[in-house]
């Protein structure tokens, strides 16, 4: 079956870097685009980021553009988010979702319904 595995949240300060990954399993990873969301105790989940089947279009949400990178290795049915600045209103559990087809526009990217499999996320914290 179809796993997401989050890899590599944790506890850093504000300014600081992390780096989370997500491993796909039991899909052909390159058939599929792929998203990053967010959940903040007390909030709804919100997009973060998307990229396309072969990464030639990403999608960032306001609040992390210039900060955050995503990107993906196909051969290793990963995909990455590289987390810099963080602030404190970065804290939340992130989640990597994987969307059956491609992604043309930024209306879809940031729909979380057009996304057929997630992960159980990774808790990130970022202290002030």
């Amino acid at each position: 079956q179809v796993q997401l595995v989050e890899s590599g949240g944790g506890l850093v300060q504000a300014g600081g870097s992390l780096s989370v990954s997500c491993a796909a399993s039991g899909l052909t990873f390159s058939g599929y685009a792929m998203g990053w969301f967010r959940q903040a105790p007390g909030k709804e989940r919100e997009f973060v980021a998307a990229i396309s089947l072969s990464g030639g279009r990403i999608y960032y949400a306001d609040s992390v553009k210039g900060r955050f990178t995503i990107s993906r290795d196909n051969a290793k049915n990963t995909v990455y988010l590289q987390m810099n600045s963080l602030k404190p209103e970065d804290t939340a559990v992130y989640y990597c979702a994987a969307r059956t087809g491609n992604i043309y526009n930024d209306s879809v990217a940031r729909r979380q319904t057009r996304y057929d499999y997630w992960g159980q996320g990774t808790q990130v914290a970022v202290s002030s």
